[in-house]
């Protein structure tokens, strides 16, 4: 039996830094990911955004590895999310199980589709977690709303807001490809088969739609505080004039007045 583990370590992984520093033998490798055959059936999948897969390999060799791509990382994560997924290979057909794939070919295309499924599995997960600490935070500001009838942020809060909200809405959309296919499940319906199988397996379609509406819901939520800020700011400038016209007026009333007495 094979065990992959996928770890979410990082926001991000320089890929051109990594790949000039660790030689090992490497089967694919562009811009967005390095895929490495140590061994026949020993393989390390690295991917930009953060995800580190290893098939084959023990408890240390694997510290070691994530310890030694460690600076190369973006934001390292002292508590990072992981996966772990079998393969049991020599099944008469492919069999998909939870956290268990029967495998009746196991070359390094099929190995790697399988690590490829599991690293963006764990990598939905960070991108859940994320999509749901902004989900709170926003809930937190509308029921302030709702309890004191006025928005408890400022401008600048505000846009910092937003500005986490669409990082994370393009990371999402740059970094995983739910809904697309490696180019060799084009020319190989096994291969074909095997990815719409593992995507099924993990549920990937579903909980990057569910994350994408949760992001969707938070940028409805800040176009409105947005409004709500416009509004707010608006309105002060208003009592501003207001009182400068006021100011002006009694100046005038006064100079009158010194002038009669």
């Amino acid at each position: 039996m094979l065990k992959v583990y996928a770890y979410q370590i990082a926001d991000s992984i320089d890929i051109k830094q990594f790949k000039a520093v660790f030689t090992a033998p490497i089967y694919h490798a562009d811009s967005d990911e390095l895929f490495y055959r140590i061994e026949a059936e020993k393989l390390i999948y690295v991917f930009k955004y953060g995800v580190v897969c290893l098939l084959n390999h023990s408890e240390v060799e694997m510290t070691a590895f994530i310890n030694l791509i460690g600076p190369y990382c973006k934001n390292l994560f002292s508590q990072r999310l992981s996966e772990e997924f079998a393969i049991e290979t020599g099944a008469t057909r492919n069999n998909f199980g939870y956290n268990l794939l029967e495998l009746a070919a196991a070359d390094v295309d099929r190995l790697r589709l399988v690590m490829l499924n599991v690293s963006q599995s764990v990598a939905l997960d960070y991108y859940s977690q994320q999509t749901n600490l902004l989900l709170e935070e926003t809930n937190y500001h509308t029921q302030m709303l709702e309890r004191n009838g006025k928005l408890d942020l400022s401008g600048i809060h505000l846009k910092k807001f937003i500005g986490r909200t669409l990082n994370l809405k393009n990371r999402v959309a740059g970094n995983l490809y739910i809904f697309d296919s490696p180019d060799e499940t084009w020319e190989d319906e096994e291969l074909n088969k095997l990815d719409i199988g593992l995507k099924k397996t993990f549920d990937l379609q579903a909980r990057f739609r569910t994350i994408q509406e949760g992001l969707e819901i938070v940028k409805e939520n800040l176009d409105l505080f947005k409004d709500l800020l416009q509004y707010r700011t608006s309105v002060v400038l208003e009592w501003i004039v207001i009182a400068l016209i006021f100011l002006e007026v009694i100046n005038l009333v006064l100079d009158k007045l010194r002038h009669i007495l």
